[in-house]
């Protein structure tokens, strides 16, 4: 049963292989450039691990910015299918934080919440907090 104490997701092929091992390829590289010199195998040594390890960040920034579009999307339809209105005029005083944050949020408490979190400009951890009713979300990138 995901809570606040353990909802936070890590993808371990991400965070515990694949990044560690390309930032010390790329750690590695560049002291060995500097080391045995700045010859063209060395820079592109280098240049070939700092591409992997952006390309690597950027297919990482480009799934959660798909993930915070698919929660805004999700956070419309529920805040219309329970409040009979758009949820615009919520979205415009809502930082994305918040927003994702109320996404956690039950359905029996989701339109309190979300106005409680405008009207106290709530962080992201005290909506979370606040939550009584606790919605998983196990498809999380």
């Amino acid at each position: 049963m995901q809570n606040f104490n353990n909802h936070r997701r890590f993808y371990p092929i991400h965070h515990f292989f694949l990044t560690p091992l390309l930032i010390g390829l790329l750690v590695w590289s560049i002291v060995h450039c500097t080391k045995n010199g700045f010859s063209f195998p060395n820079v592109f040594f280098v240049l070939c691990s700092f591409i992997l390890s952006l390309m690597t960040l950027i297919s990482r920034i480009y799934a959660l910015k798909n993930q915070n579009r698919i929660i805004r999307l999700e956070m419309r339809y529920r805040y219309f299918e329970l409040a009979g209105k758009s949820f615009s005029e919520k979205e415009k005083e809502l930082k994305l934080g918040q927003i994702i944050a109320l996404r956690f949020a039950g359905d029996t408490e989701l339109i309190a919440l979300s106005e409680r979190a405008i009207s106290e400009n709530l962080s992201p951890t005290e909506i979370k907090k606040a939550i009584t009713n606790w919605l998983g979300d196990y498809n999380r990138i």
